[in-house]
């Protein structure tokens, strides 16, 4: 199974942003589809955004869409969720994961990073 670490949370007022990072621990986390997922407290993990082995073909739920954008470099074992935007409901730990539609696929998560918006 493929290892992650996210990184790159913390506290931002409302219409800031953070730039979040996952790092892989095997290369070929370069041949999957990788996305984001979140967790606000009481409420369940829900799916952020997913992005393709290329990096071409990324997908967004609708609450994000237009406010946070997903990448990858495959050099560095490494997806990025860059967040704009940022309102109080994106309140949430946030992990990466591999993904199929908006499921993820392995049940070993990381630890997470929180991030927390004030407003």
């Amino acid at each position: 199974q493929v290892q992650v670490a996210e990184s790159g949370g913390g506290l931002v007022q409302a219409g800031g942003s953070l730039r979040l990072s996952c790092t892989a621990s095997e290369r070929t986390f370069n041949i999957y589809t990788m996305g984001w997922f979140r967790q606000a407290p009481g409420k369940e993990r829900e799916f952020v955004a997913r992005i393709n082995w290329s990096g071409f073909s990324t997908m967004y739920a609708d609450s994000v869409k237009g406010r946070f954008t997903i990448s990858r470099d495959n050099a560095k074992n490494t997806v990025y969720l860059q967040m704009n935007g940022l309102r109080p409901e994106d309140t949430a730990v946030y992990y990466c994961n591999r993904v199929s539609g908006v499921q993820a696929l392995s049940d070993a998560w990381g630890q997470g990073t929180l991030v927390t918006v004030s407003s």
